[in-house]
């Protein structure tokens, strides 16, 4: 007597599809859940080298003086105390302490480098403890991640840091023209909270759902923690881009990745 294994199986799945596809759900379940995935943010093409004026929403993890934090985005102390209408007529003002958890618009030099729109200029010195995930979501609160700051400082194995290593931080901006809707504007890198809904954020900054949705290009009012949404502040932004607002892209990297792998999964469960 033969023994075909290969024959079983097929028999097996003609016998119990049901079983079957309840595995393969069950597989597509644990490749989704288990595996992180990279959050949403918005994305301005450029092919030029002009810049604009722009912001970044930025939550403090600690108690830090006026001037620390001027120094991790390299920004004016001055500068960042007058972006949020804070005092700045007593003296020795850079060293005042800021509160952790302190909620602070940063205004930073909006820049076109390798095709896209990003702040370049903000570096970071490491320390003992520090790794890359601690710098991203700690330190810059989100408005980068591990692999972004890997990538920018072709890091080779991002789980060994020299002491004293100065690392380029590319930082979210979009400059759309410096305007929405024909209306001067300037646009904030806001990184989602837990509690947020987008209604809630479009109340918060004067600005509408429909906009926020328009601005970066969502085909839903869905959001999730850790997004970054490009957010529309009425004013003058200085703006130095004299190009028409460009695409954007919503991207989730490594979901796509996950999908894509279950479904070359599949394939091969019904067809090898």
């Amino acid at each position: 007597m033969v023994w075909n294994s290969k024959s079983r199986c097929n028999n097996m799945t003609n016998q119990h599809p049901i079983l079957h596809c309840t595995f393969l759900l069950f597989l597509l379940y644990l490749l989704l859940n288990a595996a992180p995935t990279s959050c949403k943010f918005t994305i301005e093409p450029c092919s030029d080298d002009n810049s604009c004026n722009a912001l970044l929403g930025y939550t403090l993890y600690t108690d830090l003086k006026v001037s620390e934090v001027a120094s991790l985005f390299q920004i004016d102390p001055i500068g960042l105390l007058t972006a949020n209408a804070i005092d700045i007529s007593y003296s020795d003002v850079e060293h005042r302490i800021l509160p952790s958890k302190l909620f602070l618009k940063v205004p930073i030099t909006c820049s076109c480098a390798d095709g896209i729109r990003k702040s370049v200029s903000a570096h970071y010195r490491t320390r003992p403890s520090d790794t890359l995930s601690s710098i991203a979501d700690s330190v810059y609160g989100g408005l980068v991640s591990p692999d972004q700051l890997r990538e920018a400082n072709s890091i080779a194995d991002p789980s060994v840091l020299d002491v004293g290593q100065n690392l380029v931080v590319p930082l979210p901006c979009t400059c759309f023209n410096g305007s929405d809707n024909s209306l001067p504007s300037i646009y904030l890198s806001y990184v989602v909270k837990p509690i947020d809904t987008l209604a809630a954020i479009a109340a918060r900054y004067f600005t509408t759902l429909t906009d926020l949705m328009n601005v970066n290009d969502m085909g839903s009012a869905a959001i999730s923690d850790g997004d970054i949404l490009a957010v529309p502040i009425p004013g003058n932004s200085n703006c130095l881009s004299t190009k028409r607002k460009g695409f954007h892209f919503v991207v989730q990297v490594k979901r796509t990745y996950m999908i894509f792998f279950f479904f070359v999964l599949v394939l091969f469960l019904f067809f090898v």
